[in-house]
């Protein structure tokens, strides 16, 4: 059994009922870490609570919520502001939809936005709230590669992930000065429920392309102890990134300007 390690403190996670947030959950759990595990199904949560207390040791709460409802996401901003136990904030939760976006439902769309940008924007606020003044803390953003290549999937999704990837650098910047870590990770297709309910379904993947949720996991953690703002369990060289972010950066001066580009002149 897992030593219980209060000196962590307690990692909330949302998504945690399946998929990457289960896994984070169990391998935190063997850290040490207390844990809040949220999510909307109280049943699963409950059974991996049950497991994660007798085989680490651990403190384990059930939050259950949908974090698409106001009512619901506020419950937990003001759990991540108002407890101070809370050292680790995994935003986990997301949806991903299917097609072009002419030819999707815009309501589930809406959705999916609010769950992908404005909830996790929302917990990551409350989150850093009580990491910066407190000079310590963790945020974890689960985003995806297709931030990076979003002509390979759709407009809707990709845009929601470029959007973590975005946020995550700026935060980086607010915040890695006080002491709080950001990470920003950035899966490719991994053998996760939200392919099947997105409407894809695993069995149509490439099986070279799709990744054991547990290598993924276990990958982002080993980003994350090495204090990464982005990791991307896939990449084989990480000096790809750091050229294409060199290569971002080489602009940077010439981005903004008093006077137009020549090339842009009659």
């Amino acid at each position: 059994m897992t030593t219980r390690n209060p000196s962590l403190g307690t990692a909330l996670i949302t998504g945690a009922s399946s998929g990457i947030g289960a896994v984070y959950a169990d391998r935190l759990a063997q850290r040490g870490y207390d844990l809040i595990l949220v999510a909307r199904d109280q049943a699963r949560l409950e059974a991996l609570a049950e497991r994660l207390r007798a085989e680490a040791g651990v403190q384990v709460e059930v939050l259950p919520a949908a974090l698409t409802v106001k009512a619901d996401v506020a419950r937990i901003e003001q759990r991540l502001r108002s407890d101070a136990s809370i050292t680790l904030l995994l935003n986990n939760a997301g949806v991903a939809s299917k097609g072009s976006l002419v030819e999707s439902d815009i309501d589930s769309v809406d959705e999916m936005v609010q769950l992908n940008v404005v909830t996790l924007t929302r917990l990551a606020a409350a989150a850093l709230a009580g990491f910066v003044p407190r000079g310590k803390g963790i945020l974890v953003n689960i985003g995806s590669v297709v931030a990076l290549v979003p002509e390979t999937f759709n407009a809707s999704y990709s845009a929601t992930k470029a959007y973590v990837l975005s946020l995550s650098q700026s935060l980086h910047a607010e915040a890695s000065p006080s002491g709080v870590q950001v990470q920003a990770v950035l899966p490719g297709a991994t053998r996760t429920e939200i392919w099947d309910r997105a409407g894809f379904g695993l069995a149509n993947l490439p099986s070279e392309i799709l990744m054991d949720t547990a290598d993924m996991v276990d990958a982002a953690l080993v980003g994350m102890d090495r204090r990464e703002l982005i990791t991307i369990p896939s990449l084989p060289d990480a000096a790809d990134w750091e050229a294409f972010t060199a290569a971002r950066m080489k602009m940077g001066p010439n981005l903004s300007r008093n006077q137009p580009a020549t090339r842009y002149t009659a």
